[in-house]
């Protein structure tokens, strides 16, 4: 065990804790430290006399990044332990959880109970899991399925890793979608119509995983996510509801962290997919909810049995966790509007709302339907009329005008410029499009750089239904940069059946 000096070091490492420390302390130190090693970093906090520590994964530099007598903490672990830049702290060996041992189990197949979840969970958020024994935990719940017993007590234990927000009042609105659709940002134009129309819509959302943009990613185009929760109370008070980032509100935060590792892996799992969204429906203090599970053959869920099972699932768990809950069922034969990626979904939302005629029929039709049915499920309208109420909320502008409401409330932002690098991708035959790959279509727009720079995606011409000529633009890839879009490209032209044209189909 060595003294160190504490240093900050500026790496975002998405949520892990990563510690790094000169390779003249590991040769000389006699620490028994080795690369990725897990380790401990202690110290006291001179103003409380209270012993912080963290646990984290061990990286080793040359001369230029520390002295030998200091050791670096990346953002997450400097700001979980809580001492200052140059605080005297200590390092040793850390051994790996106890519940590492669950995981394994797991992954041979056996049953967990609450107890289990909530051990292996409570480490989890507390970063005490390495990459690799977060990927472990992510594919025993791809490989291993779990009964609904165990899916129920995976939920509450997520529930129970961090806070929950309360809301006054016995109806609190939500909406979700299972996501696998690109360009479905329903939310953002459901948000203000049913604030308007007097409901409480605390709405809390992801950023990407497997997609090109999340709700937050494209809220975050035009407003402040990041909300504490006193903030967003504070928002929800003035305007009514708010499309607020839930990964700031430490809901859940054991989700978040699992979320870091299944984003790279490209993994959705059933178990994990059902835990994570009723989990953040509940510590968000939604009472009342609508699932969005869009069907197709290149969505999440491809086949109307298996949204069956699924719906069966969400509304047994969310039975057993006290959510009321409706499942809408929707047809996915290609991307929703057309933008994909943060600014350019970002410009298809403003569009609906301010009902321009070239606004995409698709995002407002849905938008509106799932408005309707969550007016009716709450009783602010009695059934078959929600559609009608939502639409003349829409078409009379006084959506737009909560919405520009919820955006000032939450920190207005300036719409980022458009990227600099544009190409078209043309079609290769002619004919009628009867399905665009979303999978694909996604991939191509990650390429190009979506989400992390905000005006990267993909821009369509056509949609499914329409007619086009062979050498005709079916869409636009937009980049940062020139080696983003070569990427973008080449993928786009690798892939076979981007589209299925009706003579194929």
């Amino acid at each position: 065990m060595t003294h160190f000096r504490l240093r900050h070091l500026p790496l975002d490492t998405l949520r892990e804790h990563v510690i790094v420390i000169h390779e003249r302390a590991v040769r000389h130190g006699n620490l028994g430290l080795h690369p990725l090693d897990r380790a401990r970093v202690f110290g006291i906090d001179r103003q409380s006399g209270v012993q912080r520590e963290i646990t984290g994964v061990l990286n080793v530099c040359s001369d230029g990044l520390l002295e030998a007598d200091e050791i670096g903490l990346s953002d997450e672990a400097f700001h979980d332990l809580g001492l200052p830049d140059g605080a005297e702290v200590r390092a040793s060996l850390a051994v790996a959880p106890l519940s590492v041992d669950l995981v394994r189990a797991k992954l041979r197949g056996r049953h967990l109970g609450r107890r289990d979840f909530d051990a292996i969970l409570t480490d989890v958020a507390a970063r005490r899991y390495s990459r690799v024994e977060l990927s472990m935990f992510v594919l025993g719940c791809a490989f291993q399925k779990f009964d609904l017993s165990e899916l129920t007590d995976f939920t509450l234990a997520m529930i129970a890793t961090g806070e929950q927000l309360t809301f006054g009042g016995p109806i609190v609105a939500d909406k979700h979608c299972i996501g696998g659709v690109p360009g479905n940002r329903t939310t953002m134009i459901l948000v203000p119509i049913l604030a308007e129309l007097g409901l409480k819509v605390p709405k809390t959302s992801s950023r990407a995983i497997t997609s090109p943009a999340g709700t937050g990613d494209t809220m975050a185009v035009l407003a402040d996510v990041a909300l504490s929760p006193d903030r967003l109370y504070r928002v929800v008070e003035e305007v009514g509801g708010c499309i607020a980032w839930g990964g700031a509100l430490e809901l859940a935060p054991a989700d978040d962290i699992l979320i870091t590792v299944e984003r790279p892996m490209e993994i959705d799992t059933e178990a994990r997919m059902v835990a994570s969204i009723l989990a953040k429906k509940k510590t968000a203090g939604a009472t009342h909810v609508l699932i969005d599970i869009p069907v197709g053959s290149s969505a999440k869920v491809k086949t109307p049995e298996f949204a069956e099972h699924l719906s069966g699932l969400f509304m047994a768990v969310g039975e057993r966790i006290g959510l009321r809950l409706e499942i809408a069922t929707t047809q996915a034969l290609g991307p929703i509007g057309y933008g994909i990626g943060p600014r350019l979904e970002a410009l298809d939302v403003l569009s609906v709302l301010r009902c321009e005629p070239g606004a995409p029929a698709d995002l407002r039709e849905k938008s509106l339907m799932l408005a309707g049915r969550l007016l009716e499920m709450t009783g602010v309208e009695p059934a078959s009329r929600g559609y009608e109420a939502a639409r003349r909320t829409l078409d009379s502008g006084a959506a737009l005008k909560r919405f520009d409401r919820i955006v000032d409330a939450q920190g207005r932002r300036e719409m980022p410029a458009p990227a600099p690098w544009r190409r078209n991708f043309a079609s290769g035959q002619a004919g009628m499009i009867a399905q665009i790959d979303c999978w694909q279509i996604s991939r191509i727009a990650k390429r190009a750089g979506a989400p992390s720079n905000a005006s990267a995606g993909v821009k369509l011409y056509k949609s499914v239904g329409d007619t086009v000529m062979r050498g005709e633009p079916i869409f636009e890839i937009h980049a940062e940069s020139d080696a983003q879009l070569q990427a973008a490209l080449e993928y786009a032209n690798s892939v076979r059946r981007l589209l299925r044209y009706a003579e194929d189909s």
